[in-house]
């Protein structure tokens, strides 16, 4: 796969002494990074393919700042990449040349806890972890937690719809987010949500969570907080093969249990994840599943022995379950630890992100397996199993030539079997640069205009993070806009509902 981006305007790039002065009339002069070596930093996200340094790097720390830079680039003709942490897997931070990198690394405090009503008030650059941390010791934590949870910030996970490993009981970012300060790129500073669940009216909060930064700059986040749990135990469950693995998945959901956590990993993911953290996972098994249940004391005994005996029906071939909270959290370890741990056995891997139906797992996994032999590449499967979201890890050598281009292929065809069973592009690492080009899968030509309908009532100069998400950019003049009252949308082309 080759990737193609909006070509640099060189009107722009001639201009990037004005630009670069104009921004430090904003912020301080050391708040600009523009020199070659210093932007090599910022050159690429977690999907470190694809490489484009910056035209420049802006480093805001106020909103009101953040509103100056973007209204200034909007009256300027300025595109702007806003950038978290830079854990990104979709390419969804890829910087252009001719654009503003707007790096929001310093909006990193937590603003307010308030146990009472269960919410706390973060900047977008405050770590996932981080949340937790602030409060973990008055009993409460922050329920998302993806595996960079200790690197990844808020403000990323919000672009993203980050999910977890405890997102099948407790829900993605979208579920626990209850408010955004956003600013637009026309600089006006916007509130949607509060301290409230389902604020009443258009459901504005949840277009901006998941929308990749194409709409606007999130400066703050309230976040929701959930008591923790009286009781919180782990089960390694070792099976034969991914197969039978895949359909116990389906057959505790299917008895009505739904664990705060399901995980599965293969052979090589297993092994990988062992060598690396040495916590004890059972090495003679293809297929491992943890399954975590939380509640009170007597509800976790009971779900533990229902999970081990369905297990035990659909073929598994080892149980262990955490006695403490040490080994519980040892379990775990692994799991978290697996993208780096897979990065020990293999030159380079290609982390891909699909979801599918439940009840498909074992026919998508067997598929998978084919594929590999196919392309000579080996895989290694990490799984949230129990939401379907597929987090397959293909092992490859960038420094043979055309592995990375079988590699992406690999990818891509694990992305066209996840939407031919019936799944998604993506569970939670978002569109980006990476699954761009495969939209047409899932939508059609009228389905991607209608969405970009709505970008550019939020962006209509098309600006902000141009090249993601999107096949092909439209100028909104083209697109027509649509109009929203009392409820009603309409537009020349489609019918009203």
């Amino acid at each position: 796969m080759t990737l193609s981006m909006p070509a640099p305007d060189q009107t722009t790039l001639s201009r990037r002494s004005e630009i670069v002065a104009a921004l430090r009339e904003i912020v301080s002069d050391e708040a600009v990074i523009d020199q070659p070596e210093a932007l090599r930093v910022y050159e690429s996200d977690g999907l470190s393919a694809y490489r484009q340094p910056p035209m420049v790097v802006v480093l805001p720390e106020t909103s009101a700042q953040v509103a100056a830079i973007l209204r200034w680039c909007q009256a300027n003709t300025v595109k702007v990449v806003p950038r978290g942490a830079g854990t990104s897997l979709s390419g969804g931070a890829l910087p252009l040349a001719d654009g503003v990198l707007l790096g929001m690394a310093k909006f990193n405090r937590v603003l307010d806890i308030d146990l009472d009503d269960r919410t706390a008030v973060v900047q977008p650059g405050v770590t996932n972890l981080a949340i937790t941390r602030a409060v973990e010791d008055s009993g409460f934590y922050y329920a998302p937690d993806p595996s960079s949870q200790i690197a990844c910030s808020i403000g990323g996970n919000v672009a993203e719809n980050s999910g977890g490993v405890h997102c099948l009981k407790y829900g993605l970012t979208t579920n626990n987010v209850l408010g955004v300060e956003l600013v637009l790129m026309d600089g006006e500073v916007i509130r949607l949500g509060g301290r409230h669940l389902e604020p009443s009216g258009l459901d504005m909060l949840g277009i901006v969570v998941g929308s990749e930064g194409l709409l606007g700059v999130v400066t703050e986040v309230t976040v929701r907080l959930l008591s923790q749990p009286q009781s919180a135990r782990a089960m390694l469950i070792g099976f034969p093969s991914v197969e039978s693995a895949g359909q116990s998945v389906a057959d505790i959901i299917a008895e009505g249990i739904i664990p705060a956590g399901m995980e599965m990993m293969d052979r090589p993911a297993i092994h990988a994840a062992e060598a690396f953290v040495e916590v004890g996972y059972p090495l003679d098994v293809d297929a491992l599943l943890i399954v975590e249940l939380d509640g009170v004391g007597a509800e976790c005994d009971f779900l533990i022995e229902e999970v081990e005996r369905i297990a035990y029906a659909g073929g598994a071939v080892s149980v262990r379950v955490s006695t403490d909270e040490a080994e519980r959290t040892a379990f775990w370890a692994g799991r978290k630890a697996a993208f780096p741990a897979v990065g020990r056995i293999a030159p380079d891997y290609y982390c891909m992100d699909g979801t599918i139906p439940r009840r498909k797992l074992p026919e998508v996994l067997a598929r998978m397996e084919e594929l590999s032999n196919h392309y000579g590449l080996k895989v290694a499967n990490v799984f949230h199993a129990g939401d379907g979201n597929l987090h397959p890890l293909i092992l490859y050598d960038a420094n043979l030539p055309g592995e990375l281009d079988r590699a992406e292929a690999f990818g891509d065809d694990i992305l066209r079997l996840c939407v031919a069973v019936g799944g998604v592009l993506t569970g939670e690492h978002g569109v980006g640069v990476e699954k761009r080009d495969l939209m047409p899968l899932m939508f059609s030509d009228i389905d991607l205009k209608q969405q970009q309908r709505l970008k550019c009532a939020f962006d209509p100069d098309l600006l902000l993070n141009p090249g993601k998400v999107f096949p092909q950019l439209h100028r909104c003049a083209e697109l027509g806009r649509v109009h929203v009252h009392r409820g009603q949308t309409s537009h020349p082309e489609l019918p009203r509902f």
